[in-house]
């Protein structure tokens, strides 16, 4: 069993930047894979960004390669999302999700905890 608490959403203007952070309790941390998701209204559930479980490797949507960077702390037990130069279309509510398995994945259904996320708006 792993718990997740995202934090670090909040309203920011268009071209702002904003931290996400995810902090894991459970199984060790540093034995699994981490990845962000995001919902807008209305909308899919949405690949963001992952990460493998000793944050050597990556992977993000194409539409946030360039301005979102994950990370990861084994010591503290906390993923981060690093987003800048947001748009309007990045308002949504972000997910931080375990893979237990090979990491990497892009599916949601691959996934098997998820927080209860955290409301990411961008005004223009």
């Amino acid at each position: 069993q792993v718990q997740l608490v995202e934090s670090g959403g909040g309203l920011v203007q268009a071209g702002g930047s904003l931290r996400l952070s995810c902090a894991a309790s459970g199984r060790t941390f540093s034995t699994y894979a981490m990845g962000w998701f995001r919902q807008a209204p209305g909308k899919e559930r949405q690949f963001v960004s992952a990460i493998n479980w000793s944050g050597g490797k990556t992977y993000y949507a194409d539409s946030v390669k360039g301005r979102f960077t994950i990370s990861r702390d084994n010591a503290k037990n906390t993923v981060y999302l690093q987003m800048n130069s947001l748009e309007p279309d990045d308002t949504a509510v972000y997910y931080c999700a375990v893979d237990l398995g090979v990491g990497l994945a892009i599916r949601s259904s691959e996934y098997h905890y998820w927080g209860q996320g955290t409301q990411v708006t961008v005004s223009s």
